[in-house]
């Protein structure tokens, strides 16, 4: 979700900026997340490890806000991790901060509360495609609705996002590429 004007200028004021390298952790499963990442270029994934198995949950793109929702609302440790997908430039907002900031800025609490809303509202869909539709449709539906992940995600971290094997995705590609 690209986040409003106001929101920008406070992670810009406040924000540390940092530069990571392609696969950073910016966050590991069992931390307790602290922080709020603004993206100005990169890609960061928020993925699970099921039982070895990688499961790519959200990618965020430049323009974006992105945290460990569950463990920064809560403080209870992350269930997922936060890495780079490409080199980043970030700013790095304390949760505390954030908090302040929201308290004496008329009408930042809400937006921040509706942009919590708005990603809830965005892992429900992603929970009922899961489990409703086929993945050719998902693949479908993600070159429509987000074809800025597909420049510049890996196809594994893809397949990985739809639930399927990258020979699956691989299969699908060529199906939907066919004359």
């Amino acid at each position: 979700m690209k986040v409003s004007h106001e929101l920008r200028v406070l992670f810009s004021r406040l924000g540390v900026a940092k530069t990571f390298p392609k696969r950073f952790t910016l966050l590991h499963a069992g931390d307790v997340s602290r922080h709020a990442y603004f993206i100005e270029s990169g890609c960061i994934r928020l993925w699970h490890n099921n039982d070895g198995a990688d499961v790519s949950v959200k990618f965020f793109l430049p323009g974006e806000l992105c945290a460990s929702l569950q463990s920064i609302h809560t403080g209870d440790p992350s269930k997922y991790e936060l890495e780079t997908i490409t080199p980043c430039v970030v700013r790095i907002l304390d949760k505390s901060e954030l908090e302040r900031e929201a308290a004496k800025t008329p009408g930042m609490k809400d937006y921040m509360e509706s942009v919590i809303v708005h990603c809830l509202v965005n892992y429900q869909d992603l929970f009922v495609d899961r489990i409703g539709r086929p993945p050719e449709e998902r693949y479908r539906a993600l070159i429509n609705d987000d074809p800025a992940v597909l420049d510049l995600v890996p196809l594994h971290y893809i397949a990985s996002y739809l639930g399927i094997t990258p020979v699956s995705l691989s299969r699908i590609r060529r199906k939907i590429q066919a004359p």
